[in-house]
């Protein structure tokens, strides 16, 4: 009786996994699969950007500070590291557009499951730098070459959020998020003054309370993330890009397995349609 009842819990509980990740990542988005989407993808690029540090010796997921790097180094005449600089910029350019080259495919062809390509690739290039690349790669090329992949992952993860959420989270980079949350924090703080003031027949100023909450979960999410993969990374190194990998695997293996049935269906029908012929 017991191992039925565990048998049951058990399918039960895929049942649900399976429901909760695939609407998750679905094209029809909502406020709360925004932000369920956005705290996942924040904290793993909060781990990813905070850990690499550690291996690459640089944040990769922000070009502000990237572009700023690559002038700096121009004026002090450090060629191969306005090389470097160039690259990691490229590689972020390539991974955002790349993520729209996917979204636009599978919107194409998988109305429902358009965004889960770019993010199973990110998945991929997580695993393949924590088992392949990052641990095998010589000292002399950790940067040349560690910097523009991570570069790339990020650029993918970002574009394909801003995709997603309409361009109201970014995942990525905190100074959107900071910037949107003083704002919200100087209205809810101009809004407590009016309470103590006379009625005025000017427009009446109200914070976006849930938008704050949102950004102030966005946030804890990206330093907990930042805390989770400096840990990792500085503890095991970069093979504690395979615990990110399998996040964001967990989180579209249901799609894509979606995907993959899809594919075959058409495949049989295909055949059919040849045999008739």
């Amino acid at each position: 009786m017991t191992e039925l009842l565990t048998h049951r819990d058990g399918r039960r509980f895929g049942r649900n996994y399976r429901h909760a990740v695939r609407r998750i990542v679905a094209a029809e988005r909502d406020g709360t699969t925004d932000a369920q989407l956005g705290l996942v993808l924040t904290f793993v690029a909060g781990a990813v950007n905070a850990g690499g540090f550690f291996y690459v010796g640089q944040y990769t997921s922000h070009m502000s500070g990237i572009v700023a790097a690559i002038a700096d180094h121009v004026v002090l005449g450090l060629g191969s590291l306005v090389m470097i600089g160039i690259g990691a910029l490229a590689a972020f350019t390539f991974g955002a557009a790349v993520s729209a080259i996917l979204i636009n495919w599978g919107r194409r062809h998988y109305v429902s499951t358009q965004y889960v390509l770019p993010i199973a690739l990110e998945s991929a290039l997580l695993l393949v730098f924590g088992m392949l690349v990052g641990p095998t790669l010589p000292t002399a090329l950790i940067q040349p070459l560690g910097i523009p992949l991570l570069c790339f992952i990020m650029g993918l993860q970002n574009a394909t959020v801003t995709k997603i959420s309409g361009a109201r989270i970014r995942t990525t980079h905190v100074t959107g998020m900071v910037t949107d949350f003083g704002i919200e924090i100087g209205k809810f703080a101009y809004e407590l003054v009016l309470r103590f003031r006379p009625a005025s027949d000017g427009p009446a100023i109200a914070a976006d309370r849930p938008k704050l909450a949102l950004l102030a979960s966005l946030l804890g999410a990206f330093v907990a993330g930042g805390i989770t993969g400096a840990l990792g990374f500085s503890r095991i190194g970069p093979v504690f890009a395979v615990v990110m990998a399998l996040v964001l695997a967990a989180l579209v293996a249901p799609s894509l397995g979606d995907i993959l049935r899809h594919r075959r269906l058409l495949a049989r029908r295909r055949q059919r349609r040849l045999h008739r012929d």
